[in-house]
């Protein structure tokens, strides 16, 4: 049975051979450090959270139920080198760590954006980890499991999504306190759509020279959010 902290949110699948789906598609990668290289995600159903910028609110509920072996198969069908598994909250699925590993096993380079509030204890380690430390301004800043940072691997990436000024000092100070640049690949400072100017969270990053990747969201750029994109 789950625990009280991996709890499934409403509408996702408690099966650990079958998962609640709310679209498997292949598009460009929108962000992260494939950004551009063309990629099939999975996005699981439901979240947990209620972040005040989410992007992606019609996968709340709903979806379909398909086992793993259909989900491993429409991946396959479309023959890609990288795969995403995304949601809403994938960990909020039990069957979401066997799929991570089939798909691993299947040879696929693999990542898995995680919102940081359930644990990634049990991901496979040969996939790439794309936390999200939630900011003040998400309104969900409460629910991140700092527990996980020191499961990260060197190959992960950690992204804060920036809605103002403050939350910048924030995750400038989490970029410190956690000595995050040098525990994983890659840390990504994005500027939330439509409250933030990139050009201004740019500059703030030059001004300070941090180490971090500035991160625009390409599918947004090329496709304003259509869902399958």
């Amino acid at each position: 049975m789950s625990s009280p902290a991996q709890a499934l949110a409403p509408g996702a699948s408690e099966r650990a051979d079958a998962l609640r789906i709310t679209e498997i598609f292949y598009s460009l990668q929108g962000e992260a450090r494939t950004v551009g290289l063309p990629t099939v995600f999975v996005r699981l159903t439901g979240c947990p959270l209620r972040c005040v910028y989410c992007d992606t609110e019609y996968a709340f509920s709903g979806g379909n139920l398909l086992s793993i072996d259909a989900v491993v198969q429409q991946v396959a069908n479309y023959a890609p080198r990288y795969v995403t598994v995304t949601g809403g909250e994938p960990l909020a699925q039990r069957a979401c760590l066997p799929l991570l590993q089939r798909l691993c096993d299947a040879g696929y380079e693999v990542s898995l954006e995680t919102g940081g509030a359930l644990s990634v204890a049990g991901v496979d380690q040969r996939v790439v980890k794309v936390l999200d430390l939630k900011t003040p301004a998400s309104g969900e800043m409460a629910r991140n499991d700092y527990d996980n940072i020191p499961l990260l691997n060197p190959h992960d990436q950690v992204k804060f999504v920036i809605c103002d000024r403050a939350d910048y000092e924030w995750a400038r100070f989490k970029l410190d306190e956690y000595r995050l640049a040098r525990r994983v690949a890659d840390v990504l400072f994005s500027p939330s759509h439509g409250q933030l100017a990139p050009r201004e969270l740019a500059e703030w990053i030059l001004a300070d020279n941090l180490p971090v990747r500035l991160q625009l969201q390409l599918h947004k750029l090329l496709w304003n959010d259509e869902p399958g994109h």
